[in-house]
């Protein structure tokens, strides 16, 4: 009994077992959260390819923080490579995350603000909520998950997580949505310093 209960205490994951599933649960939650960013950002990128929703600044801001987010968990994902994720890798992706999230929260905050005596906003909604609404939700959110990422990184650290086909899909759905998004915001912006406030076309091709 106390040989069954030191090893509990010695591991920190409640058991062999237990520990198995939280760290695979781990791993998961990593895939799943860059996942979800790459779904918000193709959301954003239909809108902006096929109905013409150009983004403002604030708008293209929030997709740098949203691919920062992503880009911790990522992180997470693309150290498993070479077997045990390390505490330092997995507070470093998470802690990426969380300031890219403060960061998109704010301007998140500051277009929420702007456009809140006006009731058309700016761009189209889902749902009834403009997609800068929505980011501001979503910034909240990552920044919660961190947070309890953090208190429960003992047990959700992947540890001989197996970095396969399904891991490499995700990475790279990811790389391409950034280079996407590189692409059209240079087309955007054209050769000037700034993007327009109120862009209507692609000054690259103006």
């Amino acid at each position: 009994m106390n040989s069954t209960l030191g090893g509990h205490l010695d591991d920190g994951t409640g058991g062999r077992t237990g520990g198995r599933l939280s760290n695979r649960l781990g791993f998961l939650l990593a895939h799943a959260f860059v996942l979800a960013y790459c779904a918000i950002l193709l959301t954003s990128l239909a809108f902006q390819v096929f109905d013409g929703d150009m983004p403002c600044p604030l708008c293209v801001v929030q997709r740098m923080a949203m691919l920062l987010c992503a880009a911790g968990p990522a992180h997470i994902i693309v150290r498993a490579r070479t077997g045990a994720v390390s505490m330092v890798d997995y507070m470093a992706g998470y802690g990426l995350a969380t300031i890219a999230a403060v960061a998109g929260a704010g301007m998140a905050a500051r277009q929420v603000l702007l456009h809140l005596t006006d009731p058309k906003g700016y761009g189209p909604s889902v749902l009834g909520l403009h997609m800068y609404t929505w980011a501001l939700v979503t910034f909240l959110v990552v920044i919660v998950f961190c947070a309890l990422s953090f208190v429960f990184a003992p047990q959700l650290i992947p540890k001989g997580a197996s970095y396969g086909i399904g891991s490499k899909a995700v990475v790279w759905l990811l790389i391409t949505i950034a280079v996407v998004i590189t692409v059209l915001t240079f087309a955007e912006e054209g050769f000037h310093l700034t993007l327009p406030d109120d862009p209507r076309r692609y000054e690259l091709f103006a």
